[in-house]
């Protein structure tokens, strides 16, 4: 079976989102009837022994069901409120702590390189990084609502027990859950379920205290007949309650399952390594991956690269499938080589656990079919890791010396890398005449013994080296509050104004910070268009655009355009060449069309692909135009190896 492709994957983790909003809804009819039933009996002869459905319409039926829905929705709520905060409030939830970028501890490092690796490779930014420290098993989830704020968090026993290639398979699971939009259903995924369970919670409350009463008090024989009813009333709550929560777990293992088993062949198809995830696997088969040392470990179940939490009933509720069974799937006779290989490399050295070739399985199989997908159309790119990209990573990375690396991690200087960005190809005097027109702000002022150490980096390695730079010093900048944010925006535009002219590289920047540092840039942006007639305007200016860069003849040009917009006119109709795109105009146009369906969205990038291709060959540049383009999309695309 084909692997399903990130527009695919977008499309159907939307999809989710609306199957578990229908779910959660009968869930809470359901529950809503159930305690409807135990409130007609409590007060049927109040009501005059009603028939059940006329008493449901009656006052006493209509405030009960009003006061459960409340209930539950009010529950939700304060948890979605809480969780508003991203993926940084759900590893301060657990209590991870942030990694210090700059860390001097060896495992810390291997993670990092890895993650930074990986996040090169398939044109996302990199996300913040945490660990457990008093989590020995073996685990680690992501959190957040888009890619722009994802965080990454690993437990201690991930860092010290797993080898490189092992931490990898991880890493590439959980960087499948960003690319594929599992983060956002996850995430209120926790919220829905804390609005079920507070019905369960306050009823067993109400029986607590009820028997607390009876045992600490001397009452009337009336008394001890209203505590009584309190008691079973509550009792009735708790049995409802989490008989939902029992329904819950299961709407969230079924949710999960699937989802673990594309992300574990992702993993594969990401790092080409069956051995690296499947090694991960079985350690976590052999020593577990429970989290003991936080009390939300059942609500990250479903989130976690493994079982978090120790359940009953596991074959229903696991959020994940058998370990057994995942190994397999990655690989036939996986699982038979692993457990011989661990009795017989107790006396080897380790480095003679690197790969092997293996029998294609799920994950092989869809491995090496990527390579011919991706070299095709430019939307077979979007959203994968394929082994050069991968390879470039690593050779990029290996390029950039310490230093420069080092002033990537603190907020000075990756500001001081957006300026660096924009004038280091500019003579000595006109650089210091840019700078000079910037703000005195502590933080945003132009610091040129940080803005030197950048340049000979940057004049060395190359245009190619521009966006991997942005992408690594995305934690940094995330850390600016929403006034620094803004006047990085501004001193940002003043440096691309300065010589009157904005190239695609300035726009593609200044558009790459504003979409990555507003305010919106955590937000999931709705469907709102499933036809290309909807947006005709915006295809106009956006290949309008991308025409005249892909040929500098004015006849050529013309043609370009008329070949792009011929996939989503008719013939006749395409409408004319745009003589002149303003900036503002590109950016609401790239932003609705960000709104239509992400099944509509391949056919624009690869039409956006033509153009850039027109002229047999695709600069640094015409590149960097793509990216700004599929970033704008929401669609990673990873960068240019060749």
């Amino acid at each position: 079976m084909a692997h399903p492709g990130f527009f695919q994957r977008q499309a159907s983790a939307r999809r989710n989102t609306s199957v578990l909003v229908l779910l959660f809804l009968v869930a809470v009819a359901l529950i809503t009837l159930s305690v409807c039933v135990v409130g007609y009996f409590v007060t049927r002869s109040e009501s005059s022994a009603l028939p059940f459905q006329h008493w449901l319409a009656s006052q006493h039926g209509a405030m009960t069901a009003a006061a459960v829905v409340l209930l539950i929705g009010v529950g939700s709520l304060v948890r979605w409120v809480d969780l508003a905060g991203g993926g940084e409030r759900v590893a301060n939830m657990v209590g991870a702590r942030e990694i210090d970028p700059d860390t001097r501890d060896g495992d810390e490092r291997k993670l990092r390189n890895i993650v930074e690796e990986m996040a090169i490779a398939s044109g996302v930014t990199v996300p913040q990084l945490y660990v457990m420290d008093q989590e020995t098993g073996i685990n680690a989830f992501v959190a957040g609502y888009t890619p722009s704020e994802a965080v990454m968090v690993v437990t201690h026993g991930a860092l010290t027990q797993l080898t490189r290639d092992e931490l990898q398979g991880v890493v590439a699971h959980e960087f499948s859950h960003i690319l594929n939009g599992d983060m956002r259903l996850n995430v209120r995924l926790i919220a829905i379920l804390a609005g079920i369970l507070m019905l369960g919670q306050i009823g067993g409350f109400l029986v607590r205290g009820a028997f607390y009463r009876a045992h600490r008090s001397v009452r009337s024989s009336r008394d001890g007949r209203g505590q009584a009813v309190m008691g079973l009333i509550g009792l009735a709550l708790w049995i409802i309650g989490y008989i939902g929560v029992f329904f819950g777990r299961l709407i969230q293992a079924a949710v999960s399952r699937q989802r673990e088993t594309l992300a574990d062949a992702s993993s594969v198809q990401f790092t080409r390594n069956p051995e690296g995830i499947a090694g991960a696997l079985y350690k976590i088969g052999l020593k577990g991956g429970y989290l003991d040392t936080t009390s939300h470990a059942s609500d990250m179940n479903h989130m976690c690269f493994g079982e978090s939490a120790r359940m009953r009933l596991s074959s229903l509720l696991a959020s994940h499938p058998p370990v057994d069974e995942r190994i397999n799937a990655i690989a036939p006779g996986m699982l038979a080589r692993l457990r011989s290989r661990m009795r017989d490399t107790k006396a080897m050295p380790q480095r003679q656990e690197r790969r092997q070739t293996e029998s294609p399985g799920v994950g092989a199989s869809q491995a090496s079919g990527f390579a011919g997908a991706a070299t095709g159309r430019f939307s077979g790119r979007v959203g994968q890791v394929s082994e050069a990209g991968e390879s470039y990573a690593v050779s990029l990375l290996a390029d950039i010396p310490a230093t420069f690396r080092s002033l990537l991690y603190t907020r000075a200087g990756a500001v001081q890398l957006c300026y660096a960005l924009l004038v280091h190809t500019l003579p000595r005097p006109q650089r210091d005449e840019a700078l000079v027109q910037l703000p005195a702000h502590p933080l945003l002022r132009p610091q040129t013994d940080l803005i030197d150490k950048f340049l000979p980096t940057l004049d060395r390695v190359g245009p190619a080296l521009r966006f991997p730079a942005l992408e690594l010093a995305m934690p940094a900048l995330r850390k600016l509050d929403p006034d620094e944010r803004k006047g990085l925006q501004k001193a940002v535009a003043k440096l691309i104004g300065a010589d009157r002219k904005v190239t695609l590289y300035e726009l593609a920047m200044s558009s790459f910070l504003e979409r990555h540092l507003s305010r919106e840039s955590a937000r999931v942006v709705p469907v709102a268009y499933r036809r290309y007639e909807e947006v005709l305007p915006s295809l106009q200016q956006l290949f309008s655009l991308l025409a005249r860069a892909g040929s500098r003849d004015p006849a050529g040009a013309d043609k370009l355009y008329h070949q792009a917009m011929a996939g989503f006119t008719a013939p006749q109709t395409p409408g004319p060449l745009i003589p002149r795109v303003s900036l503002k105009a590109l950016r609401e146009a790239l932003q609705t069309l960000n709104r239509l369906s992400p099944l509509l969205k391949p056919a624009i990038i690869d039409a956006c692909g033509h153009c850039v291709t027109y002229d047999g060959k695709v600069d640094v540049t015409e590149y960097e135009m793509m990216r700004l383009v599929a970033d704008q999309l929401d669609c990673p695309m990873p960068p240019l190896t060749a």
